[in-house]
């Protein structure tokens, strides 16, 4: 969406559940919706006062395969002539800074894959690319982690909702940026302080704005719904112990999470 580039959050404070921008001094509470009407209090908290929150609840997390050109060219896949998503399980969602545990039943491969999250800010259906940013609310990091093992396990049958639908295998945050074009990004992935992943939004086969009107044409978006718009290359596993994943995004910020294995 257009306009002045801001900063949305949620976080939890004495017990309840709040949202605002980050300023330089601090959070500027906000009282009503962050899709709605709303207006500053007046009030504002330090970070150190608060605990962050997912910058939203989707009603659901569209998540997108094979969208960069640069991949599709590494893994020698033809690039597909329309979007490529399934959809990820909202009890994915983890919050910035959350930590994240492999399940006990699950010993095989966990990859990170930083990306563009896209956030939906009012109902969306059916809509053009040329009237997708007006549905656009801003963007986010988004952290789509997969337990490849789980996906090929069976060979009649791609598992990606299960290999992606894990308990907190969805972090996102830290904030949504409104007022960016999302086509000057670039997603940065740093796995225990070494950058793996270095690459532009440009490089994407479909733009932000087509994949908002592609799969608003297939069901219809929701404010706070997130697209996770895929990843490109140098994706890889976490194989120690304890990792610590960030993805960055210019303009965005840093998400952060500790992934244990």
């Amino acid at each position: 969406m257009a306009g002045e580039m801001k900063h949305w959050l949620r976080f939890r404070h004495s017990g309840a559940t709040g949202f605002g921008t980050l300023t330089s001094s601090g959070i500027s509470v906000h009282e009503g919706e962050m899709f709605g009407r709303h207006a500053a209090t007046g009030k504002t908290l330090a970070l150190s006062e608060v605990e962050l929150l997912a910058p939203c609840a989707p009603s659901k997390i569209v998540a997108l395969w094979n969208n960069f050109h640069a991949l599709a060219a590494k893994l020698n896949q033809p690039e597909p002539p329309e979007p490529l998503y399934l959809l990820k399980a909202t009890t994915t969602i983890a919050a910035p800074g959350a930590v994240v545990r492999r399940p006990s039943y699950y010993d095989g491969k966990t990859t990170y894959e930083g990306e563009l999250g896209i956030v939906i800010g009012k109902t969306c259906a059916r809509v053009s690319p040329a009237e997708a940013d007006g549905f656009i609310f801003g963007y986010t990091c988004v952290n789509d982690i997969t337990a490849n093992d789980i996906l090929t396990r069976d060979p009649t049958f791609p598992q990606w909702a299960r290999a992606k639908g894990i308990d907190d295998y969805g972090p996102f945050g830290p904030v949504i940026a409104t007022g960016l074009d999302p086509a000057k990004l670039v997603v940065r992935t740093i796995l225990n302080g070494a950058e793996r992943q270095n690459y532009p939004i440009s490089d994407m086969i479909f733009s932000a704005q087509e994949l908002v009107s592609r799969i608003s044409h297939d069901m219809t978006l929701l404010p706070g719904d997130l697209i996770a718009v895929g990843t490109s290359v140098g994706v890889g596993v976490m194989k120690e112990p304890v990792n610590m994943v960030t993805v960055a995004i210019d303009g965005i910020g840093e998400l952060t999470n500790e992934f244990r294995l």
